[in-house]
């Protein structure tokens, strides 16, 4: 597959164990359907090494009436976690799952979010590094923790009246779902159909390929055309994840400043049942 260098310096081919070594790898496996799947995935078989995070448990926080289903962690608590497992700020940190970059992704833009040196992602996730020869082991790898360190705010993030904001500036919305919860013809999570008034659809599964890689430059560049040049440019899903893999592909194509609503879908349609906006 044909790159830019930044496509490079982002991804981790399946088959590149020399990249592998020497680096902490993170697990971020994980089913929306069940909770438990993820951590027992990781228990069956996992990348020699590498530790685990769950998406409930450590890449998000406690929900509330309104902030969506998955609201970020507070920023020293995901600090604290991460130095649980021995990473600071200038960590080199190789992330991956098994479903196109959708859980990875978050981890990646949390950790850039608060300053810390981007994960790259493991291309085509846990099935190609199985597929290129990888050999799995069920251990749990001995923790080497490290001093959490003082962390701000998360940068790069819209809460729900700075998106209305955006729009009403001229700024362009990217709804990340498909199309048919974005059309709103069904809806099989949150408690209203639809979507944001005003946004674009593009699913983030198109930034990806049949065997989960990440486009090519050329591809993306196709898929994107004159978003590329919004100013600017909000990104959302149904609860702030996948929303991450559009980011992380905007990213590579020099758009490190897209900003993502956090909340997403499911903090949007909270507001509208109260108020049948």
């Amino acid at each position: 597959m044909g790159t830019t260098g930044t496509t490079q310096a982002a991804l981790v081919a399946a088959n590149d164990t020399d990249a592998l070594a020497g680096v902490i790898v993170v697990d971020c496996r994980y089913s929306l359907g069940d909770d438990s799947a993820g951590r027992a995935a990781y228990e069956a078989g996992h990348i020699p090494g590498a530790y685990y995070l769950d998406l409930g448990r450590d890449l998000s926080g406690p929900v509330a009436a309104h902030g969506g289903r998955h609201p970020l962690p507070e920023p020293a608590e995901f600090a604290a976690t991460l130095a649980g497992l021995g990473i600071h700020r200038g960590s080199e940190v190789i992330a991956y799952d098994d479903n196109s970059f959708a859980y990875a992704a978050r981890l990646w833009w949390m950790m850039r979010s608060l300053g810390y040196r981007a994960p790259r992602l493991l291309d085509g996730g846990y099935s190609a590094w199985l597929a290129a020869g990888g050999q799995p082991e069920t251990d749990i790898p001995q923790v080497h923790p490290c001093e959490a360190p003082d962390v701000g705010t998360y940068t790069g993030l819209y809460e729900r009246e700075e998106v209305r904001d955006a729009l009403q500036a001229g700024g362009l919305l990217i709804d990340s779902r498909e199309p048919r919860r974005y059309e709103g013809l069904e809806e099989p999570i949150d408690p209203v159909a639809g979507h944001i008034p005003g946004a674009r659809n593009k699913p983030w599964q198109e930034v990806t390929t049949s065997a989960a890689q990440l486009r090519d430059e050329a591809g993306l560049r196709e898929h994107w055309g004159e978003v590329l040049e919004a100013e600017p440019l909000v990104v959302y899903c149904g609860s702030g994840v996948t929303a991450c893999v559009n980011l992380f592909s905007l990213s590579v194509l020099g758009r490190d400043d897209a900003i993502l609503y956090a909340g997403s879908w499911s903090d949007w349609c909270s507001y509208l049942q109260d108020t049948n906006e």
